[in-house]
């Protein structure tokens, strides 16, 4: 028999498995999957099912999550997840209505956190086109501007200087 591509998770079964100091039959008989069977599962003959990995993970006193992403069936953020959601359901200290606000405000961060970082690669990439726009239409007006203002400056100036510089056209003679 081929090996299936399963990640690594017949290694990383064997490995839990020797860690909680459990035979191949103790944790198929604990885990109710035939001894054969959890051995081909090991060896990376067989895919198991997502039922067999939760109740090889209760078995265990492991996450079946951890299990899920071993086996390829979850990605690590979506197992993160799932755990976050798990330990708040799991926590004997608040109450079920506790639980289920505590649910909804983690879900609507999570949500927020996802259009904050759509709508801000969605921003940058508009404000980079406009920007590119914007410092060609600036440069310009600034050209214009100040070619413009600096002449009418300069001929406010001078129109304002002829016959004042020493102030005896403005002020009539005295005697």
């Amino acid at each position: 028999m081929a090996s299936l591509n399963v990640g690594n998770l017949g290694e990383y079964l064997r490995e839990q498995r020797r860690n909680a100091q459990l035979s191949l039959r103790q944790l198929a008989d604990a885990a109710g999957v035939s001894n054969p069977y959890l051995s081909q599962i090991e060896r990376g003959l067989r895919k198991p099912s997502a039922d067999i990995l939760q109740q090889l993970a209760k078995a265990l006193r492991i996450s079946a999550e951890t299990l899920y992403v071993q086996a390829g069936m979850l990605d690590e953020r979506e197992r993160e997840e799932l755990e976050t959601r798990a330990v708040i359901l799991a926590d004997p200290s608040i109450n079920e209505r506790q639980k289920q606000v505590l649910l909804q405000i983690y879900e609507s961060f999570r949500k927020e956190n996802a259009l904050d970082t759509e709508s801000t690669e969605s921003t940058e990439d508009t404000e980079a086109a406009e920007n590119t726009g914007t410092a060609g239409r600036a440069a310009g007006a600034d050209a214009r501007g100040t070619g413009g203002s600096g002449g009418s400056r300069g001929s406010r100036g001078s129109s304002g200087g002829s016959g004042t510089t020493d102030g005896s056209a403005a002020t009539p003679p005295s005697n």
